[in-house]
């Protein structure tokens, strides 16, 4: 999860066409790519136009300045002149949006790589996790925090369970702790990692040459198929999930969690659960 303190000038995506593969780059350097709004609503149109673009057939997504994602910006979480109301219907829409988010990145007839240098925090798991291949760096770091922060990991953990299994994946969100490259590819939540970015840019890029190989037609409808194998989550999650988000974002835990880690100090919950 991300904070931000300056303004952005330059685009939230940049996205760069090569013939057939698309490149998108989450660009908010200096809060480690944290997703705010102007973000997430770039992001949403480019997947909008891909879904109609049989011409793109590969949409490779990273992160500028060393990092994949942080997650949510959490000062634009708890900004805005709202009612407690308010900020609990828009949390919780927010929420119910990233849910609409991945599920819209996993099913781009386009093959969907991940390139990860740096942190891949909270809702940038869920991009790794959506993503149908996922590469990294040796110096990537990945973490699910969310319950560091007094908040849940509603819309990341179906991914996470897609992606590594339920014991890997709870452990991950229960801990809250960091783990690096080799543990994620270890425990599955990666496929395979590069030493460092160089090196990465070349695994994707070969990747990418392996992947215009197969016929694009039977390239979508294999990703049709492997969606049909199981459903994400239980009908009803998705809701759920955003409700317990914006219920726990509302609470004091948040509150505190979040203050905790502006301030760069240990979370005193305590306090919280008694203030």
């Amino acid at each position: 999860m991300g904070d931000t303190t300056t303004q952005q000038t330059e685009p939230p995506v940049l996205v760069a066409r090569e013939g057939p593969v698309v490149r998108a780059t989450l660009n908010r350097p200096a809060q480690r790519n944290a997703m705010n709004t102007a973000l997430v609503e770039a992001l949403d149109a480019l997947i909008a136009s891909l879904r109609e673009d049989r011409s793109a057939r590969v949409l490779v997504l990273s992160g500028a300045g060393g990092n994949f994602c942080a997650g949510l910006d959490l000062v634009e979480l708890g900004s805005g002149a709202l009612t407690p109301e308010q900020r609990l219907a828009a949390s919780q829409e927010r929420n119910r949006r990233t849910a609409e988010r991945f599920l819209a990145i996993s099913a781009l007839p386009q093959v969907v790589i991940a390139q990860i240098e740096g942190a891949a925090h909270a809702g940038g798991l869920g991009f790794v996790c959506c993503a149908d291949i996922a590469l990294a760096a040796g110096n990537a770091r990945f973490a699910a925090p969310e319950a560091r922060r007094g908040l849940v990991p509603a819309q990341i953990l179906p991914w996470l369970v897609r992606r590594m299994g339920r014991a890997h994946a709870t452990r991950l969100v229960l801990q809250g702790a960091v783990i690096g490259a080799a543990e994620a590819e270890r425990i599955g939540l990666v496929h395979q990692v590069a030493p460092d970015a160089a090196a990465l840019r070349a695994l994707v890029d070969a990747t990418v040459r392996d992947v215009l190989q197969n016929a694009p037609g039977a390239l979508a409808e294999t990703k049709a198929l492997i969606a049909a194998l199981g459903p994400l989550a239980p009908e009803g999650y998705a809701e759920a999930g955003a409700a317990a988000f914006a219920r726990c974002a509302a609470g004091p835990e948040a509150a505190e969690g979040i203050a905790a880690f502006r301030e760069k100090r240990p979370p005193r919950w305590a306090a919280a659960a008694t203030g």
